[in-house]
């Protein structure tokens, strides 16, 4: 059954009803313009059988998606429903306001601009479990997500192209934050640039080869490093933003990314550009003290630039940007 007072998943339940083979669907536009693309339903039912049987999701299952069911995380929440049999609960998407329902739901799956609404607005034993996607997973939302100890959350690993994630990483005092393992049926390798291949026998694609920069731990788990396309190289030393930005995480209060801007003298340079859209004067001097503190000295932003608004993806990532 899907509950969706709001007609939000109307128009795709449709489509997926049809006689056609394929769904429609936009990438996320993150890394240049969302891009329409057609995916398999075969290959979506792959997909969401996998994530039931890991989530123990059947018949009679609570599922709650307060996500656009216009991009793929929203759409696979609502195959996962049919697949199974689970009732569905569709909300407005919102990052402010998350949990109109007073259900109590076997799994949920928002993006991170939602947590803080999400845990403020579910009452305690109302969640089981939590996947979150669209974006890393900061240290203090990790830290959030922790201190409820009542829902297991997850970190997902995955894109529109492979039908939502192929990885989850669990969210635990345990593990590292950014260890992701396998579906069942997927495995991992890696190319000459050390990115990420994605192997799915079962599905349509077959092979997939990412942007994805990783450390493989083994043909089913890894860690993810960053992006080959925002990797800076300064002088000869390659900085990976990413692991810059993990480092530095826990020092700034505000959305940040690093970025980099042309340099006489090292080609490139790494800076650090933060949200912030107060009247009154930013003073960055701390930061950078903090920063310097933290960071090997070729790896630390040569300068630091406030910016009132960042661009971001109907997800909420920030899209970056060089300067």
């Amino acid at each position: 059954m899907i509950n969706d007072p709001f007609n939000l998943a109307a128009d795709f339940v449709k489509e997926w009803v049809s006689d056609k083979t394929y769904v429609e669907a936009y990438t996320s536009g993150s890394t240049g313009s969302p891009k329409l693309i057609r995916l398999k339903k075969s290959d979506m039912l792959i997909s969401a059988k996998a994530t039931c049987e890991i989530f123990d999701i059947k018949c009679g299952s609570k599922l709650y998606l307060p996500l656009s069911a216009e991009y793929i995380a929203g759409k696979m929440m609502v195959v996962r429903a049919l697949a199974s049999g689970a009732d569905l609960y569709v909300d407005k998407p919102s990052n402010n306001h998350c949990g109109s329902y007073c259900n109590k739901f076997d799994l949920a799956a928002i993006v991170p601009s939602q947590i803080d609404g999400f845990l403020n607005n579910t009452p305690k034993n109302y969640c089981r479990q939590l996947i979150v996607g669209g974006g890393s997973v900061s240290v203090k939302q990790r830290y959030k997500l922790l201190c409820r100890t009542d829902i297991k959350s997850f970190s997902t690993y995955g894109m529109t192209e492979t039908c939502s994630h192929v990885a989850l990483s669990a969210i635990s005092p345990d593990l590292e934050p950014n260890v992701y393992k396998a579906l069942p049926g997927i495995t991992f390798s890696l190319d000459k640039r050390g990115c990420l291949i994605i192997n799915a026998p079962a599905f349509s694609f077959r092979q997939l080869v990412t942007n994805d920069t990783a450390e493989l731990i083994s043909s089913t788990s890894f860690i993810l490093t960053g992006r080959i396309d925002n990797v800076i190289n300064s002088g000869g030393i390659k900085i990976h933003p990413e692991k810059v930005e993990a480092a530095i995480d826990a020092i700034i209060p505000y959305p940040f990314y690093i970025t980099w801007r042309f340099s006489d003298k090292w080609g490139k340079e790494a800076v650090l550009v933060i949200e912030n859209s107060e009247t009154t004067a930013f003073d960055t001097s701390e930061i950078l003290m903090k920063m310097r503190e933290r960071l090997p000295h070729e790896q630390c932003p040569k300068e630091i630039i406030v910016l009132n608004e960042f661009k971001r993806t109907s997800s909420g990532k920030i899209i970056r940007a060089h300067l």
